[in-house]
């Protein structure tokens, strides 16, 4: 077993014995389930006018009413229970004064981090994995196009994986845990706004270049079936920059 291994094998051990992890998980599943069941009514609603107006022939899009408004609102949950995932990763190893136990392990601090971020995606992950049984149940009931919900699903893992990758480097700037929750959603609210402004400055260098640093709008081509090299980019460079200030956090207080 590898360092990084090692790591990741002892946060999950770590997380599954927390009840925070059940208590985000169910949260994070049963908003989704709402979410999907209220766009399910909306796109039943928007059936039965339809039939009244073009009879037997008149079909729905799934995509349009049901999935991409779940996606939406999916990432303003992702924005309040990330950091909730992420703030106990590098915050409780100092509140159970084992933070300076690991760093004075032969373990890298590049695997530390590298481990630590494995376990909590691979926790999203399994969340994500979860709320696969809504389009599953869909699909037996109406036909709808794939691609976008596949593309949606890339979205919120990408964008989920960024939201992480900003937590950990919120947990490890401080040891509070609570701060390190409020911390990180500061800064991807901000972030999140950016797209807000890039808008309002319209079609200019400065507006484009805001824009394209927020992650809401390269999430929103993701939702609407496009997948564009320049949004993998993004969110790819994005992670590993986070990871990046992660490490260099952690390491400037390993010699305090």
């Amino acid at each position: 077993m590898t360092p990084a291994q090692a790591i990741v094998a002892k946060e999950l051990r770590s997380a599954y014995t927390s009840p925070i992890m059940y208590v985000v998980c169910a949260v994070f599943l049963v908003i989704f389930g709402v979410l999907s069941y209220i766009a399910v009514v909306n796109a039943g609603t928007q059936a039965i006018r339809l039939m009244q107006i073009q009879g037997l022939s008149a079909k729905i899009n799934l995509n349009d009413l049901v999935f991409r408004p779940t996606f939406y609102s999916t990432a303003i949950i992702l924005l309040l229970v990330l950091p909730i995932l992420t703030m106990r990763s590098f915050a409780e190893e100092r509140k159970l004064k084992t933070f300076e136990l690991l760093m004075t392990s032969p373990i890298g601090i590049n695997h530390i981090v590298a481990g630590k971020f494995v376990a909590v995606f691979l926790i999203y992950l399994g969340m994500l994995a979860l709320t696969g049984v809504v389009p599953v149940v869909l699909a037996m009931f109406n036909s709808f196009d794939w691609a976008p919900v596949f593309t949606g699903y890339l979205g919120l893992l990408l964008m989920g994986a960024l939201f992480l990758a900003v937590g950990l480097l919120a947990s490890a700037v401080t040891e509070n845990q609570i701060i390190a929750a409020f911390l990180s959603f500061g800064i991807l609210l901000s972030v999140w706004l950016m797209g807000a402004m890039g808008s309002i400055l319209g079609d200019t260098p400065v507006g484009n270049t805001i824009s394209y640093l927020s992650f809401i709008e390269h999430y929103d081509r993701l939702v609407r079936g496009l997948v564009d090299t320049k949004d993998l980019v993004y969110y790819a460079s994005g992670i590993l920059f986070m990871l990046f200030l992660t490490h260099r956090v952690v390491e400037s207080q390993r010699w305090k």
